[in-house]
């Protein structure tokens, strides 16, 4: 089931934010949070309803008619879904035919940020009579993947909108997009779920996904998997299905110092690093006195010193601007064990 009609399933945090969007009557919106709140989800949630023939109140869109089930094919007239080019693939939504043509024939890459042209494209639709209904919409995500040159390219189309025009950006970094893009929409926050509503959300997630086999994780695992991700229910279900027991997330702290990487040796080089961004974290929470977020207190192994934990976070961080890049993954792990070992040595 693709990601659209998984939609009209919208987690009841999601659920009444999109009743209370839906009570907006500016033209632009812009939806931001930290990552794993549901900003695609509840964007393309957000257009469906604005797009939908039979619309209620309490739902949203009807999932019924036409207009839905143009939405759930990816063919809708009268949306325009402007992202990277690898989450478009990612997602199904189809590319522009010069684009897919150039990517088939391996002239060009796709893309990881908002490439001016799609952008272009994007207020040439706005420009174009509506097929159907009374409002067109187009949709950005992940926002902050516009460029300098394609977020000026919005600007005028986002200020002066021609007809019955709607906008809904998405984002994890609202900090990255421009000023001038950002004041020309109304922000939402997105709404951080209470933790006992998120844990019935992933019992009733991991029931129905065929990764666990009819052997879904106890309340008791994802209680860890919810902390593991810092309470964002999505992340949860993600490392969930990595396949390492709950009780072995508790074992890593001391594993990664101890350089043994056997649990985590075949997750992707972004899960990777974001353990160890998690791991730095809570040490250098407890090193201020704080609580740890991500792990149990009494599972984390002494912290070394406040000065050698900024040093090994400012290096984590300078490794998530190129985490992306196709490096050698086994290069990549070696790097990264040795630099959490220094920075976890006692002497």
């Amino acid at each position: 089931m693709n990601e659209s009609s998984d939609g009209l399933r919208l987690s009841p945090w999601l659920q009444r934010q999109l009743v209370a969007l839906r009570q907006q009557r500016g033209h632009a919106v812009l939806l931001s949070g930290p990552p794993g709140l549901g900003q695609y989800a509840l964007a393309l949630a957000l257009a469906r309803a604005w797009l939908c023939e039979s619309p209620s109140p309490e739902q949203g869109a009807c999932g019924r008619c036409d207009s839905c089930h143009a939405v759930d094919v990816r063919t809708h007239p009268d949306l325009f879904v402007l992202m990277p080019e690898t989450l478009a693939i990612e997602l199904g939504w189809p590319l522009d035919e010069r684009t897919q043509d150039k990517i088939d024939k391996k002239e060009i890459k796709p893309g990881k940020f908002i490439r001016v042209d799609a952008a272009r494209e994007a207020v040439a639709f706005t420009q174009f009579t509506r097929s159907r209904g009374d409002t067109k919409v187009v949709l950005v995500y992940p926002a902050d993947r516009l460029n300098m040159e394609s977020a000026n390219t919005l600007l005028k189309t986002l200020e002066e909108p021609p007809g019955a025009l709607r906008f809904v950006l998405a984002t994890e970094a609202a900090h990255a997009l421009l000023p001038t893009l950002r004041s020309r929409c109304q922000a939402h926050a997105l709404e951080w779920p209470a933790q006992q509503e998120a844990l019935a959300w992933l019992e009733t997630a991991v029931q129905r996904d065929e990764t666990f086999a009819g052997k879904p994780p106890t309340r008791e695992a994802l209680a860890t998997w919810l902390q593991a991700a810092g309470g964002r229910p999505d992340e949860a279900l993600e490392l969930s299905r990595l396949g390492l027991p709950a009780s072995g997330w508790g074992q890593l702290p001391q594993s990664v110092a101890r350089g043994d990487w056997s649990a985590i040796a075949d997750w992707a080089p972004p899960r990777q690093l974001d353990l160890l961004q998690k791991l730095c974290h809570d040490l250098m929470v407890v090193a201020s006195h704080g609580e740890p977020r991500f792990f149990a207190k009494a599972d984390l192994p002494r912290t070394p010193g406040l000065n050698k934990l900024l040093a090994w976070h400012k290096a984590l961080q300078q490794a998530a601007r190129t985490v992306e890049h196709p490096y050698n993954a086994g290069l990549l792990q070696e790097a990264w064990a040795g630099m959490a070992r220094s920075a976890l040595a006692l002497n």
